[in-house]
């Protein structure tokens, strides 16, 4: 295979099918590959949330006390997996650079900015694009059963309503009222009525099938593996199966972008962040709005026929073994929250892992890369790629077509860090 194409996209996940279609809606030849089947990797088993809601980065000032009492627990829901790595070192100490008031004075916006905008994206394709992936925007409301952190849910909830966030703080017997149908014991929580969820595995799917439909290309199990260039520009990529030359190259493959342009002499400090899902059998009678379970960690999220508990965040590179004390723990926190959800009486239909692409900031990558002129970098959203998958696709077009963007991007740049 030698092939001759407009834009190539690498990545099968939310990010990169998405890309692939806005691009293909332009009348480019779009092709996407991806190292195994689309939707593979970290957008196909977690827990599906579309939150405007969660527009605070990860580094905020809170993030550092609240986090280092839990990051080095074997078993909790934060964890981060020691190693003599210097792009880990380096991470960390940009993390910790950017947990300031300044950094949440403006990273909050951008990320509020854009996860309206990938709302707006997301209820256009689900009601004229004729793809079925389970969007239900019945809100989200987030737990909590001790003392302190209901204290940091008071905290968050006047911090994000200052940006516009339409949130409600509520003691126990208030969520109860929102739920009667089931058991609730907690001390109180929050009500976010703007948030939705998707099936996130039919989600990427079905926009591939789109593309597919639409005259777009997907290759799976197609690996980039080198590149060659001349000045500052990407003449070829180079495959498992097959060369192939783009205008433009559109780089979205999540925890392993690093990786995939280090031979390019590009360095990006993205970190992958392990999670883990649970998918049962839908008990009857299970209300529709997600839950999270704040001190926990973990998320209840019912799609259609199933429910999906999902949680944990282990900053491991690009380790995807089994930690089962931590997902023992995952699931033994559920019913202490939501008695009538004890999972090992749920039929149990799938496990699964993934890595979340983390910054140090808490802002994604979105933008050209400042070392060749047609490649351009889509990575590193956390755990709100499905999220803000639409609107990151839309840019990435605006980007290739050279077309005046609809949000500022200044804050996303591919080299912030260098």
């Amino acid at each position: 295979m030698n092939t001759h194409v407009d834009v190539l996209i690498i990545g099968g996940g939310a990010i990169g099918v998405c890309s692939a279609y806005y691009l293909r809606k332009q009348g480019l030849r779009a092709v996407l590959v991806d190292k195994g089947e689309v939707c593979s990797g970290g957008s196909y088993g977690n827990a599906g949330l579309i939150v405007p809601s969660h527009c605070v980065p990860l580094a905020a000032p809170s993030a550092l006390p609240n986090a280092w009492k839990k990051l080095f627990t074997p078993d909790g829901p934060i964890y981060l997996k020691p190693r003599l790595d210097r792009d880990l070192f380096r991470w960390v100490w940009k993390f910790r650079q950017s947990c300031n008031e300044r950094h949440l004075r403006t990273a909050t916006p951008v990320l509020r900015q854009l996860s309206l905008a990938s709302m707006r994206l997301f209820e256009d394709l689900a009601s004229r694009e004729g793809v079925s992936f389970g969007y239900e925007k019945t809100g989200y409301l987030r737990l909590y059963k001790t003392a302190a952190g209901l204290r940091e849910a008071a905290e968050e909830i006047e911090l994000v309503k200052s940006f516009g966030v339409d949130g409600q703080l509520l003691d126990g017997d208030q969520i109860r009222q929102m739920e009667p149908g089931i058991r609730i014991d907690v001390l109180g929580g929050i009500s976010y009525p703007e948030d939705a969820h998707v099936d996130p595995g039919r989600f990427v799917r079905g926009m591939a099938e789109l593309l597919v439909q639409q005259g777009g290309q997907v290759l799976p199990f197609t690996e980039v593996f080198d590149f060659e260039t001349s000045g500052r520009t990407i003449t070829r990529v180079k495959t498992t199966r097959g060369d192939i030359t783009a205008k433009e190259i559109v780089l979205s493959a999540g925890s392993w972008v690093p990786e995939i342009i280090r031979n390019l002499g590009i360095r990006l400090p993205i970190q992958g962040a392990k999670g883990y899902s649970f998918t049962f059998k839908k008990p009857a009678a299970w209300p529709s709005i997600p839950f999270s379970l704040g001190e926990a960690g973990a998320a209840v999220t019912a799609m259609g026929e199933f429910l999906r508990i999902s949680g944990t965040f282990a900053i491991v590179g690009l380790d995807l073994s089994w930690n089962r004390a931590r997902m023992r723990s995952m699931l033994e926190e559920v019913p202490t929250y939501l008695p009538d959800l004890d999972p090992r009486k749920l039929e149990l239909l799938e496990v699964w892992r993934g890595l979340r692409p983390c910054s140090p900031d808490g802002l994604p990558f979105l933008g050209r890369s400042p070392k060749y002129d047609n490649l351009i970098v889509a990575a590193g959203h956390a755990m709100i790629g499905v999220s803000l998958s639409p609107i990151t696709g839309k840019l990435v077009s605006q980007i290739v077509m050279a077309e005046q963007r609809s949000i500022d991007l200044t804050a996303l740049r591919v080299d912030r860090f260098d």
